[in-house]
């Protein structure tokens, strides 16, 4: 299995989400699941590398050409795939990925996971679509796709396409024991 990892670049976040950025790492290495992930260096992003390529996982970064030529990789993934913008890079980890973890981040987080959970909606993206929820950190998103489904702008069963992780531990769970979302998405797309 290939998880799909999208991250927070910024350093100067609280310490408890890289904590829980190394542990996901480490138990993805531990679980033999193989991670893609933006390539940065820093951030969630760089402790979840560091993390993974400690215990002997297998991590592949994928950065546009533009963020490698100012230095944002990380300097010892040894497979980095640069592409020529940020469309192709989400194209490429998508193509590549079984199961999309969206980590604590900023607004390139957000619109990863959020395009994630479109592609699922079109049936277009099949695997499971996890928020790592530390401290709360995504209770407000949570609440919104409530509204939506509350206001008729998405279906009830639209509750389905996404899961909510707590703990790392419970990321690897659900990818574990993930039995799918329904079998033809485009049925129900339509509101």
């Amino acid at each position: 299995m290939t998880a799909c990892v999208f991250a927070s670049s910024s350093s100067r976040i609280d310490k408890r989400f890289a904590a829980a950025a190394a542990e996901l790492g480490t138990l993805f290495a531990c679980s033999g699941i193989n991670v893609i992930y933006g390539g940065g260096g820093i951030g969630l992003m760089g402790v979840l590398a560091d993390a993974v390529m400690e215990r002997g996982g297998t991590i592949t970064g994928v950065i546009p050409s533009f963020m490698n030529d100012e230095g944002w990789g990380h300097p010892r993934v040894r497979e980095m795939i640069v592409t020529d913008d940020m469309g192709e890079r989400k194209k490429n980890m998508f193509a590549r990925a079984d199961a999309v973890v969206a980590l604590p981040g900023g607004i390139g987080t957000l619109e990863e996971l959020t395009e994630a959970i479109t592609l699922k909606q079109l049936g277009l993206f099949r695997g499971p679509v996890i928020m790592l929820n530390t401290l709360n950190f995504y209770d407000s998103l949570i609440y919104l796709l409530e509204k939506m489904i509350e206001g008729n702008f998405m279906r009830n069963e639209h509750k389905g396409m996404w899961n909510v992780a707590w703990t790392p531990e419970e990321v690897i769970d659900l990818l574990s024991n993930d039995k799918g979302w329904i079998d033809d998405p485009r049925k129900i797309a339509r509101i």
